[in-house]
């Protein structure tokens, strides 16, 4: 199954809440047919571009294209969208079926062609079986699956999904976040997905982009964002990463890129702060010099050979070409 897409530009979107400016002049083009994550803090105006996008929120200034044409001012159903909401927000007297084939419904669609393509969502999402149901009646991500069956029947050109993950559990949110991806893949539909969990993020996105007070702070691959992050906020929000001042300027390093050596053996020295076990590895975290705080990630074995305690003096070891000079 393979539906029709269309590429979405944001042209300096801007949205007012009174004399607060909670998305600040946004511009950017996003990759057709792709997963991109808008990731970010709590208030950074991912939420709230998304809602745009959507036409759940007014546009204060600025346009949304959809294949170059302006949306912004259309009602959310003439879009060529659809959203799914982070509470899934099924009709708890309808079946299965008709969750799904409500919005059908709600366009005059006859009752036999509605569920007859509810039928079809709901194989492309493996709840065939379970369309008779209602929706107290499943599991966290079953229900998840309604919903997007739900937001696909009327054969969007880009979904939109709130936070879709935040309420499963976690072994429930690794297995549905392959699902997501999966469906993606198939219909070869652009999927625009609000997270604020980095893992999430670097899990599904073909592209990441970050948000920070109400700017795209950095867009770019998964991997090119996390590996090289162009500012000290999107290094430490990504995570993994050391930002340290140095003589020379700010500069990220890569946890996994640190070493630990005797005292003056090293790059520069510390004192042993903490040291938290995660399973395949350990985390070592040291004060330097200025008060500024490293962190080293040891496989296990290599840390279990010399185990460190807090309070013990150490060197902190890296390879110059694995520092990485932020712009700020």
């Amino acid at each position: 199954m393979s539906l029709n897409t269309k590429e979405l530009e944001l042209v300096s979107v801007t949205k007012r809440y009174g004399d607060t400016v909670a998305v600040d002049a946004v511009s950017h083009h996003f990759r057709p047919n792709s997963y991109t994550c808008l990731l970010g803090p709590s208030g950074c105006g991912k939420s709230s571009t998304l809602r745009m996008i959507a036409g759940h929120e007014t546009v204060s200034d600025g346009a949304i294209l959809l294949g170059g044409v302006d949306i912004s001012h259309l009602p959310p159903a003439q879009r060529g969208t659809a959203m799914m909401f982070q509470s899934y927000a099924l009709f708890p007297h309808l079946s299965v079926a008709e969750n799904v084939a409500f919005s059908l419904k709600m366009k005059g669609v006859d009752k036999g062609e509605r569920l007859k393509k509810a039928g079809e969502m709901l194989e492309l999402v493996d709840l065939s079986a379970l369309a008779d149901r209602l929706p107290d009646q499943l599991s966290g991500g079953q229900q998840q699956r309604v919903a997007l069956a739900r937001a696909l029947i009327t054969r969007p050109q880009l979904l939109l999904l709130d936070e879709p993950l935040s309420a499963l559990d976690p072994f429930l949110r690794i297995k549905m976040r392959a699902e997501l991806r999966k469906l993606q893949q198939e219909l070869k539909i652009s999927f625009l997905h609000v997270t604020h969990g980095q893992d999430e993020a670097l899990a599904l996105a073909d592209e990441i982009v970050v948000m920070n007070n109400a700017v795209i702070e950095q867009a770019g691959t998964a991997r090119e964002v996390f590996n090289t992050p162009k500012t000290a906020f999107v290094a430490r929000f990504m995570g993994g990463h050391n930002v340290v001042s140095l003589a020379d300027g700010t500069y990220a390093i890569r946890a996994d890129a640190v070493g630990l050596s005797a005292p003056g053996a090293g790059s520069i020295d510390g004192t042993v702060t903490a040291i938290e076990f995660q399973g395949t590895h350990v985390s070592v975290s040291a004060r330097i010099a200025g008060d500024q705080e490293v962190t080293a990630l040891l496989p296990d074995a290599r840390f279990f050979e010399q185990p460190n305690n807090p309070g013990d003096p150490v060197g902190l070891t890296w390879e110059t070409d694995q520092l990485h000079k932020l712009s700020a």
